[in-house]
Parts: structure tokens; C-alpha cells; sequence
């Protein structure tokens, strides 16, 4: 007997429905064609090579202008440290960079790769750690956060 057989109405509704939710589910399930761009550690001027952090909690005074830089402590995760530079110029916030966060896995890379650009433009927008989670990356973004406040008291902001 056909499975489509036509005295058979409700047999035809329920394999109908199965095809379309699967076929949903199928077009929902697909990756994007490009990854997002990963973050990573800005080259030194100088040699084109990794700036290493400055020690934990280590604050350093700039030129004359007022430009001051401090590394915050290692907010351990759950997937590994994040810890954040800042530079805060004439009382300003001028830069935040994260020097050390998760990225031991493809998946730590996608994530993060993501998540730490936009929680440095929040930083830099709130001019302070008061920012939002980034949907996805919510160790990430509490240890940034812990980071960026540690970071910012030692420069007694």
C-alpha cells in the first residue's frame, strides 16, 4: 500500500508537517559562509611582534599629557583568564585591549573573536566597566567586566 494514499487524509497531514519541520530545521541549522574576524593582540610598532602584558594590577604614567595605562588583574573563567589594558588620557578612556583571554579551541576563537571587539567599543562608550554581556559570551564578557574595574581602580577611576 502507498503511504500517500488518498483515503487515508490524516497520514498525508502528518507526513506533510514532519517534511516542513524538518526542512525548517535544516535551513535554520545552516552556518553562515564566513567566519567573523578573530580579535587579537596588537603588534608592537617597533617590531611587529606581541606587546607582552605589564604585571597584574600594574599602573604606568605616560608623557606629560596626562595619558596613563594599567593592566587589571586575570579574572579566571570558566574557559580561562581575561584580563584587560586600559589607557585613560586626560581623564578620558582612549583605548581598552584584551591581553589575555580564552581563544585554546576553534571554538573559544569564534567566540571571542566576536564577543571581545564589542565589549571594547561598550568600554570605550560607557567610559567604564558598567557594560552589557555580550549574548553568547557570558563568562567572557563577566570576566572582561571584573578585569576592566580592576584595571580602572588602579588608576583611581
Amino acid at each position: 500500500m502507498h503511504a500517500l494514499k488518498k483515503n487515508r487524509p490524516l497520514r498525508r497531514i502528518v507526513l506533510t508537517s514532519a517534511a516542513t519541520v524538518s526542512g525548517v530545521v535544516l535551513v535554520l541549522s545552516l552556518k553562515p559562509h564566513t567566519a567573523p574576524a578573530l580579535a587579537s593582540p596588537a603588534p608592537s610598532p617597533s617590531t611587529g611582534a606581541v606587546a607582552l602584558p605589564a604585571p597584574s594590577g600594574s599602573a604606568s604614567s605616560g608623557p606629560a599629557t596626562g595619558t596613563r595605562t594599567a593592566t587589571g588583574d586575570a579574572a579566571q573563567t570558566r574557559y580561562g583568564p581575561v584580563q584587560v589594558r586600559v589607557t585613560v588620557k586626560d581623564g578620558r578612556l582612549t583605548d581598552v585591549t584584551a591581553v589575555t583571554y580564552p581563544q585554546s579551541s576553534p571554538r573559544d576563537q569564534r567566540i571571542n573573536g566576536y564577543a571581545i571587539p564589542r565589549l571594547g567599543s561598550e568600554a570605550l562608550s560607557a567610559q567604564g566597566a558598567n557594560i552589557d554581556a555580550v549574548s553568547g559570551a557570558t563568562y567572557t564578557s563577566e570576566g572582561y567586566r571584573q578585569s576592566l574595574q580592576s584595571a580602572l581602580d588602579s588608576l583611581g577611576r
